[in-house]
């Protein structure tokens, strides 16, 4: 007993003395606790003085949120956005009233030959050349006797149509004797993705420049099943006066020109709708070099694939477009190919849907030869057709236009 008691005693005099020396060399060399555990791979403990905050800040892991605000973004777009005045001279019938309520009653009005008088139509533009071309909406423009721009920094200035596309409803104008101008930057389409932060810069009901914010809610949302172009849908909000503003990203590149709402008469909120920068600049560069835009044609028209009815199936789940009229005379005709054909490839490319085949139709070049390919009857087949231009409106881009409750912007 008394040797295991004086081995005790003996360690407690060691330990004791360990701690002794330990505390001398911490007095004399601070730090070189934490180089031997750095040494031998030890996690260092945090002083007894160390707050929670600032151990909080240590251990947590880094994060990168939403920005504060997004001015830096509006200050290099908005300088760009334009406000347009579209004045034209509109001609009506001028009706003389009768004063006597009873002949009112009785005759209405009589006609006394026209007036004449001037309607402005209010719209936003974005500069996308330093020499003066200006995107806008066909809509804001449409009819004009005379165009005049606002500029960010206050000057007016005159503006001439360079040319204008019904179909994807933009236009480009030039804007005369006015220099030093702030030309947005373009965005890469190619990394527009549904969620990102936009931002909606324009004109609204003539408040002048008005940003406003939301959300890439939809890519690709195609309108009409019979028009090649498609829309980027955001929840930003978009009114009258913003068509032809500049939907831009967070950091102020121009990805769409906004150009439609669908409004509160369709039981709808926070649904708006920009032509994408791809499709702009595509229509920007074709309208300067050559007034118009130019599109393939196969002279066919098309609809989804029918799938069973007890399939519980949606109708746009099949893979294909399925021919619904095929135009006499015209290149599908004088290919062979048929109503009910189910068309499957187009040249390399895979066809997903209606809208995928007409836009891929669409950026055909006039004059190529493109391989069809498809089921007949359930039978594959192949046939070489020759692309032509599209005619300006053919009768289903007519019926395309929008429904009642699509407002243009």
């Amino acid at each position: 007993m008394k040797h295991a008691a004086g081995i005790v005693a003996f360690i407690a005099r060691f330990v004791v003395l360990g701690l002794a020396i330990a505390f001398v060399i911490s007095l004399v060399w601070p730090g070189v606790g934490d180089r031997l555990r750095t040494r031998f791979g030890l996690q260092s403990m945090p002083a007894a003085s160390t707050s929670v905050a600032q151990v909080t800040t240590q251990t947590a892991p880094s994060s990168t949120g939403a920005p504060a605000s997004y001015a830096d973004a509006v200050t290099k777009a908005a300088p760009s956005v334009v406000n347009i005045y579209a004045n034209k001279v509109v001609t009506e019938q001028a009706v003389r009233m009768f004063t006597d309520p009873l002949m009112q009653q009785l005759f209405g009005g009589t006609p006394m030959g026209t007036v004449k008088r001037r309607e402005q139509n209010l719209g936003s533009g974005v500069i996308v050349s330093a020499n003066g071309y200006v995107l806008t909406n066909n809509h804001v423009i449409a009819n004009a006797d005379d165009i005049q721009v606002l500029l960010y920094d206050g000057r007016v200035a005159k503006a001439r149509l360079v040319g204008a596309d019904e179909e994807t409803d933009l236009a480009v104008l030039k804007i005369l004797d006015a220099g030093n101008l702030p030309v947005i930057q373009m965005a890469d389409p190619k990394r527009l993705r549904v969620g990102d932060v936009v931002l909606a810069i324009g004109n609204p009901l003539n408040l002048n420049q008005t940003v406003t914010m939301g959300i890439i809610s939809a890519i690709g949302r195609q309108l009409s099943n019979s028009s090649p172009e498609d829309f980027i849908q955001t929840d930003a909000a978009i009114n009258l006066g913003n068509s032809g503003g500049a939907l831009v990203n967070s950091n102020g590149d121009l990805v769409g020109i906004n150009t439609l709402l669908i409004g509160k008469a369709a039981n709808a909120e926070g649904i708006g709708f920009a032509i994408p920068v791809d499709t702009a600049t595509n229509v920007l560069r074709q309208l300067i070099a050559t007034g118009h835009v130019v599109r393939g044609w196969l002279g066919a028209n098309y609809g989804f694939v029918p799938i069973a009815a007890d399939s519980g199936l949606p109708a746009a789940a099949a893979r294909g477009a399925q021919v619904t009229d095929v135009y006499t005379g015209g290149p599908a005709a004088a290919a062979g190919i048929q109503p009910h054909d189910i068309l499957l490839r187009l040249g390399e490319d895979n066809i997903r849907d209606p809208a995928d085949l007409s836009r891929r139709e669409a950026a055909l070049k006039p004059g190529s030869r493109v391989e069809v390919s498809g089921l007949r009857n359930g039978v594959p087949f192949h046939v070489l057709v020759n692309v032509i231009q599209r005619p300006p409106q053919t009768p289903t881009a007519a019926s395309a236009s929008s429904s009642g409750s699509d407002i243009v912007g």
